[in-house]
C-alpha cells in the first residue's frame, strides 16, 4: 500500500487520533513530506527521514533506494519522509520512534544533533545517522569513505585544468564535506603542489539557484574543474559547468550522462546497497553503536563511474591505478594532526 500526501493535503483512515497527528505536523511547517508505507514482514520496520527529495538523482534518491532494498531483502515494512527541515528533525526521528519502528536511517550529517537527542529517550529503536558522526547504546553512522574518491577525483582534476585553480562546492559545511574536500586537495597536491582549490558551501542542499550562482561565481574566479556535492540543485552545477566551458565531477551517482561535455567521472557512492547492509545486520541484532566505514575496498558501494571520453587514456589509467593501490593498502590514510587539527594524512607504504 502506498500512501501520499503533503502537509497540505490530509487523508483521513478512519482514525480520528491519526489524523489529528497528521494535521498537527502538517501545520508545523510549509514543507513538503511524502510518507511512503508499505506492507511488509511484521516485526522488523525501517524508516528514513531524508532532507531532499527522492527523485534528486543523488543524495536523497540513494537513500530512499536503500530502504526499497532492504525491504526487498528482508520483507521489512518501510516509510519515508522526504524534505525533512532543521527545525523537524527531532520532531520526525520521535515520530518514527513512537510508531515502533525498529530502525531509522536519520539520511545527512545535519541529523547529528537530533539524532542524538532522540536515542536516549527511545531505547528499543536503532538510529544510524548516514553520514554521520554520531555513536552510543542504540546509534550508529554509516560513513562512505569520501576522501578516498574525492582524492582520485583530484588527482584526475590536477590532470585535466589549465588554469591550476580548482573548487569545491557543498551543501553545508560538517565532517564528511570536510573530509570530502580535503581528499580533494590531496589527490590534486600529489599531482600539482602547488595547485590552488578554493571551496564555498551554498546553505542548501537543494537550491538550484543557489548552486548555480555560486558556480558562476567560482568559474569567474578562474576554477576551470570543479568537484560539487549537492542533491537536487547538483545538475544546476553540471549545466553550468557545461555551458561555460569547464569540467566537473558527478557525486553519488554516476551524473555523466548530466552533462558528458562537463562531467569527467562521478564519485559513485551506492548508499543503496550500504543502508540494505546494515538494515541486514539491524534484522540479525548484530547491528553494533560504532561508526561503520566503507571504502573503496568495496567497489561495489564505493568506486569511480563512467568515464568522459575527454579524459585522455593515461590519466584514466593513473586514476584507476592509485585506486587499486589503495585497495591494496599500499596508501592509506592515517589519522593525524595539521595546524592543531585532527584530520586524515596520507601514507605510503615502503613495502
Amino acid at each position: 500500500m502506498r500512501l501520499n500526501f503533503s502537509r497540505r493535503q490530509f487523508v483521513v483512515f478512519g482514525s480520528a487520533t491519526f489524523a489529528t497527528s497528521l494535521f498537527l505536523k502538517a501545520c508545523s511547517s510549509n514543507q513538503t513530506q511524502t510518507p511512503t508505507a508499505s506492507s511488509g514482514a511484521e516485526g522488523f520496520k525501517i524508516a528514513i527521514a531524508l532532507p531532499g527529495v527522492i527523485s534528486d538523482k543523488a543524495w536523497n534518491q540513494s537513500g530512499y533506494e536503500g530502504v526499497n532494498l532492504a525491504k526487498q531483502k528482508l520483507g521489512a515494512e518501510i516509510t519515508y519522509i522526504e524534505q525533512v527541515a532543521q527545525a523537524d528533525q527531532t520532531e520526525v526521528l520521535t515520530d518514527f520512534a513512537r510508531k515502533g519502528y525498529n530502525l531509522v536511517f536519520a539520511h545527512g550529517g545535519q541529523f547529528d544533533a537530533a539524532v542524538e537527542q532522540v536515542a536516549t529517550q527511545f531505547p528499543n529503536t536503532f538510529f544510524v545517522g548516514v553520514n554521520g558522526n554520531v555513536k552510543g547504546e542504540n546509534i550508529a553512522s554509516l560513513r562512505i569513505d569520501h576522501l578516498q574518491g574525492s582524492y582520485l577525483c583530484g588527482i584526475i582534476a590536477a590532470d585535466m585544468t589549465k588554469s591550476n585553480k580548482l573548487a569545491y562546492i557543498a551543501g553545508q559545511e560538517f565532517q564528511a564535506t570536510q573530509e570530502e574536500l580535503h581528499g580533494f586537495e590531496l589527490g590534486a597536491k600529489s599531482v600539482k603542489p602547488n595547485i590552488q582549490i578554493v571551496s564555498t558551501f551554498t546553505g542548501d542542499w537543494n537550491d538550484v539557484a543557489k548552486a548555480k550562482e555560486a558556480t558562476l561565481a567560482l568559474i569567474s574566479a578562474g576554477a576551470d574543474v570543479i568537484y560539487q556535492w549537492l542533491d537536487s540543485a547538483s545538475p544546476a552545477v553540471l549545466q553550468t559547468a557545461s555551458d561555460k566551458g569547464v569540467y566537473a565531477f558527478g557525486n553519488t551517482k554516476d551524473q555523466l550522462d548530466v552533462a558528458p561535455k562537463a562531467v569527467l567521472t562521478s564519485a559513485v557512492k551506492r548508499l543503496d546497497l550500504a543502508i540494505a547492509y546494515l538494515a541486514e545486520l539491524s534484522k540479525q541484532k548484530q547491528l553494533k553503536g560504532q561508526v561503520y566505514a566503507i571504502g573503496l575496498e568495496r567497489p561495489d558501494i564505493l568506486t569511480l563511474g563512467n568515464f568522459a571520453a575527454v579524459v585522455p587514456e593515461k590519466v584514466k589509467n593513473n586514476a584507476l591505478k592509485v585506486k587499486q593501490e589503495i585497495i591494496d593498502k599500499k596508501l592509506t590514510f592515517e589519522n593525524c594532526q595539521e595546524a592543531g587539527k585532527d584530520t586524515r594524512c596520507l601514507k605510503k607504504s615502503s613495502a
